[in-house]
This record gives C-alpha cells, structure tokens and sequence, in this order.
C-alpha cells in the first residue's frame, strides 16, 4: 500500500499502481467527471498515470491552469488527426497549447482556407463521438527515428534527434494517430466537448525565418458549450477593444512603416505615459528607491561580461565604433551593475534600490509584432535591489507589496507563477535551489497561491511572474521579480561586512507595468478606450451651444487648466449634437455644455459619459466632484 496526501492535507492509503483517474473517481464520481490531469509532487501527468511511492496529489480540472494546459494540449491532437485524415499526405511539425487555447502547424503545399477549417471542425467531431482512448507509450531514441521516417515525419525525427542519444522517446495514441509528444493529456478525446477553430496564420519553423513557412491553425477547446460561446462572446469584444484601432481613433499612439515595432506617441499618449511614470516615480521614492539613467549603447566586454553575449545573442541589435563592437542595450540591468561597482559600500548601506526607466531594443521577428504588446523598442521600469542575504525575503515581500499596490490602482487581480530553472543557465544547482526557496517563502509568507512554472526561469535566476487579468478575463503577463546570484559574481560585486571582509551581495530584478508601452496597451483594452477620469488624457471637453458662449467657456477652461484638470473647447459651429458625439466617440469623461442659459446663471449643464445627463451643476459642485475622482484612482 502506499498513503497519498491530496490537496486539502487529507491522506489515504491505496493500493500500488493507482492510476491518478481511479483516485479521482474514489474521492467522488463528479470530480472524477471533471478531472483532466493530476499533479504528483508538483508534477503534472496524465490521469493514466500510475503510482508508485507515497506523494502529493493534487487532482486537476479544466479550472486550474495546469488542467487547461493539457485540455488544450490534447485538443491540438484531435485537431492534428483530424487535419490528417483529411489530408494524408500532409506533414506535422509541433502543436502545443498556448496561453488562451492551442495550435498546431502543418507542412503542405495547398494552404488551408476557411473552408477546410469547417471540414476539420466536422472531423474533429467526430473524433470526439468516437471517444478515443489516449494511450502513451515509449521507444529508444533510434527506434523512435525509424518509425517516423517510414510515416515520413521528418520534423518529428528533426525533434528526435535534438534529444540525448539515450533517451527514451514518449508518444500518445489516439486510435489510428500516433505523435510524439511529451504529454500531459486527457483520458479520451471525449473529454473535448466543444471547440472552435479560429485562424490560419503563417509560421516559420522553430520561428527561424530561415527555415520554411508552415501552416498554422489556432483553436480553442472547453469541456461545455456554454464556456465555448462565452469565450467566442469575449473574442468579439475584444475586437472592439483591439488597442491598434482605439489607439488610432483616440489619437494616442501610432507605427510607420518607416520604423516597423517603433512606436511613435501622440500628445494625448503622452499624458497617459507621464501620469503612469509620475505615479512610478512617486511610489519609488516613498520605498526608498533612488532612479539612475544609463546609456543605451555599450561595448560588447559588457554584454560578454553579463552573459547576454551568450544567451540573449539573436535577440539583440549591433553597431560599431571606433572600430569596437558595441551593443544597443535589451536590458538595463549591466548598466546598474557598473553603478554599483563606482564605489564600495558597506553592509550598512545595503540594501541598495536603484530604479531606472530604461529604453531597450530586442529584435523581434516582423510577423510576431503587435501594436504596443509586441514591439521593438520599450521602456522597461526597472529596478535592481543589492541586499545581504538575510534582506532576500523582505526585499521580496516590499516588492510583492508594491506590484500588488499598483494593480489595484487599474482595478486588476492577477495570479502569480514561481519559474524555476531553465535548461540554459548560469550558477550551481545550489544557487539556484536556495533563491528558488527564497522566493517561495517570501510567497507563502504573504500567503499567495502560485503555480510552478518549471525551466521558466531567466537565464541567470528563478522569478515570480505576476499575470494581471483584465475587465474581460484575458490574462497579461507584466510584473515580474527574479532572484540572482550570477550577475554579482560575474561582475565581482562586492560590499564590506561587518567582520570588515568583502562579501558578495544578492540582487532581485524587477519590473512592475514591465513595458511602458505594452501596459499602455493593456489599458487601453481593459478601458475599451473610456480611461478612468484620472487616467484621461483630456478629462472634460466643453461644448458651446453659440457663439456667444464662447467667451464664458474660455474664462472657466483656464480656471480648470489652472486647477490641473486637463480641458478641451468645441467652439465650432456645429449642432451641439454631433458635437456631443464626437466627444462620446472620444470617450471624454464630462461634457460641459454651454448655451445662453449657462452663461447668465454662470452654471454648467453636465453630461457624463458613464452616468448620461447630470443637469445643471455650480461650477465648484462639479470642481469638487472631479478633484475627488482625480484622487480616487482604482479604489
């Protein structure tokens, strides 16, 4: 017998090679129902999986990230077999599941059309009726070769023959489909109730643009067709909050084609930007942060120095001086480290937090640019704290603080995942074991669930990322802090301790909006465009009625700017209809509209653009009222 202890701290014992299925359909038949994966001491396997040992079970479904991640990776599966049915002699390359559903790509000389898509929703169907059991099984790495090059999946053997000679390679069955793959999945492709093919898109393979373009379909799964309409409902709302189209109509930002993923910012972009850096920089400051600024471009012994010469190469742009190499920055941390080394410092005064607002450049690939979510250029709001080993856990829980603080400015929750080691990295095991255990306990002290995001880590330390959710349930990836042992020592960071001896200091990088630019377009989307009263960049628009209102609008406009609330006049001669949509189009939070009326009351009729027509209003009344709601901010 071996004893398994689930989620809840209960234990039971069960017998030697329990599945993970019939422990779930032991607990009770709905959960059962219900579970996609399980997770066996932070591990997630198939329900198929047997056990062996005592463990730490927890039972997944489609609820928690893991379960969907599997979800969706078998859904890609179906749609693979489905593909492949249909198109015999196509080739499969990979198909994982992503963020918000799953994709797979093809090699084929015909290109798919929306037609075919229809077809390979019809088979996937099917596949689903026929309810397939998944089956995993293994081979030795030359067999696993020979039997993908009788199918002639030579993308699969490209897969294969990346791996150790001694490995053994794990495939998944699906009635007749076989693909190699890693897994987790769900018990039977029955569990996929209802799914949605939903675009095609080119995609080079392994994204070098090297290589050949593949076909690439994107879908979305659920286990019930009410979560499926739900999500094609969100899907359409998102169109309409799109940050590319709003950012045009509201004239905040825009991209040329004289600089593709090189944003150029619009004056009411810029209010927006300077509120969000001035809120940064007074929040840093009451935390005891002191902000820096370093160069942009800096010779190559730098970025050798610093390992991103070695790990961040193909990401990076490239110039030469003086005949030297030198390197425009993708990150800001080596110039932080050159700060530090300036002088020496003892341990009184670390920690040490400096912030900087830093512009970097990293090489994106021209198909994967998006508006301000994917760009090529970006202000990361930086900071890098040099502490003492005991400060580690503190240092964190501060800035768990601050990143929670500013999130609940915007209204948004988010959830946190802990990344651990990739296969890449620099430092000892040890290193590594003792700051991913640092960040842990700095979480559990705030009592923060979180998910292990396994091999996720930066190249030089494990990080806790923060994925914020917005006003339609989509999650974004922005605040990130990551544990480093590496760059001190790379550097020969050191401080004097109190035994008068140099010692090596620890280091957290972080980030809280994480890009300017990409936090913009969040916003935007998360607003639809309507920003919060303290956030517009113009807060009221005054709306003449004739001309004779004019002058009495321009004495109250300058009394507000004097006030700082931000203002705009309509003075034209238009029928103040239109002129109210257009401000409503504008998502303008107050209209004052002036006519003879106001002008011989000296009041202001006030129209809202989230509560309609608020009447005539004291011009102080509505002063009063909008200062509070200029200080309110998220609460």
């Amino acid at each position: 017998m071996i004893n398994i202890t689930l989620k809840d701290g209960t234990s039971k014992q069960y017998p030697k090679g329990i599945t993970v299925g019939e422990v779930a359909k032991d607990i009770s038949r709905g959960l059962f129902r219900a579970a996609v994966a399980g997770k066996l001491d932070g591990e997630t396997v198939d329900l198929m999986q047997p056990i062996n040992n005592d463990v730490q079970l927890n039972i997944l479904t489609f609820d928690d990230i893991e379960g969907k991640k599997a979800f969706w990776h078998t859904s890609s599966h179906i749609m693979a077999q489905a593909v492949q049915r249909l198109f015999p002699d196509i080739k499969l390359a990979i198909g994982p599941s992503i963020d918000n559903g799953f994709y797979y790509d093809f090699d084929t000389d015909r290109p798919f059309t929306p037609e075919d898509l229809e077809a390979i929703e019809a088979e996937m169907t099917k596949i689903v009726k026929e309810d397939l059991e998944l089956e995993r099984f293994e081979m030795p790495r030359q067999e696993a070769i020979d039997s993908m090059a009788e199918k002639g999946e030579s993308y699969k053997i490209e897969l294969i023959e990346d791996l150790p000679e001694d490995s053994v390679i794990s495939f998944y069955r699906q009635g007749e489909f076989v693909d190699l793959c890693a897994g987790p999945h769900v018990s039977s492709t029955g569990k996929v109730k209802a799914f949605k093919l939903l675009s095609l898109a080119g995609a080079y393979w392994r994204g070098d643009e090297k290589n050949k373009m593949l076909q690439r379909i994107y879908g979305v799964a659920f286990p019930k067709k009410g979560q499926l309409d739900e999500y094609l409902n969100r899907l359409e709302e998102a169109k309409k909050r799109d940050h590319r189209k709003l950012g045009r109509e509201l004239d905040l930002f825009s991209i040329h084609e004289e600089g593709p993923g090189f944003p150029f910012f619009h004056p009411k972009g810029m209010v927006i930007r300077n509120i969000l850096e001035d809120f940064w920089r007074k929040e840093h400051v009451k935390r005891g942060y002191e902000e820096i600024k370093t160069p942009i471009i800096l010779n190559q012994d730098l970025w050798v120095r610093s390992g991103h010469w070695d790990h961040y190469q193909e990401n990076m742009y490239f110039t030469n001086i003086d005949d030297g190499d030198y390197a425009i920055k993708p990150m800001n941390c080596p110039g932080s480290m050159i700060l530090y080394k300036r002088k020496m410092y003892s341990y009184r005064d670390l920690p040490l937090r400096i912030a900087e607002l830093g512009l970097v450049h990293r090489h994106e690939l021209s198909g994967a640019l998006h508006g301000l979510m994917r760009v090529r250029c970006f202000t990361q709001d930086d900071a890098h704290i040099f502490m003492l080993p005991e400060h580690i856990k503190d240092e964190i829980v501060g800035v768990i603080d601050l990143v929670d603080y500013f999130y609940k400015q915007f209204g948004f929750n988010y959830h946190v995942e802990l990344s651990t080691k990739p296969e890449k990295a620099m430092g000892s095991d040890e290193d590594w074991d003792l700051a991913i255990s640092a960040l842990k306990e700095a979480l559990e002290e705030k009592n923060m669930e979180y998910i292990i995001n396994e091999g996720d880590g930066a190249f030089y330390g494990p990080k806790i990322d923060f994925h914020l959710e917005d006003s339609i349930g989509r999650t974004w990836q922005c605040g990130t802090i990551q544990l480093d042992f590496q760059m001190p020592e790379r550097f020969d960071l050191t401080y004097i301790g109190a035994d008068g001896d140099k010692h090596r200091p620890v280091m957290i990088h972080r980030v809280v909006f994480g890009s300017i630019e990409r936090f913009i377009g969040i916003l935007i989307e998360h607003y639809a465009g309507a920003f919060p009263t303290w956030l517009a960049p113009v807060q009221v628009r005054f709306l003449s009625i004739t001309d004779r209102s004019n002058q009495y609008i321009q004495k109250l406009a300058r009394e507000f700017e004097d006030l700082g609330i931000r203002v705009e006049t309509d003075l034209r001669n238009e029928k103040i209809g239109y002129k109210i949509r257009e401000a409503r189009l504008q998502r303008i939070p107050y209209m004052l509209i002036i006519g003879d009326k106001e002008v011989e009351s000296q009041q202001i009729a006030v129209r809202s653009r989230d509560e309609g027509d608020l009447g005539l209003m004291e011009v102080e009344d509505f002063i009063d009222r909008i200062k509070k709601e200029i200080k309110q901010k998220g609460q």
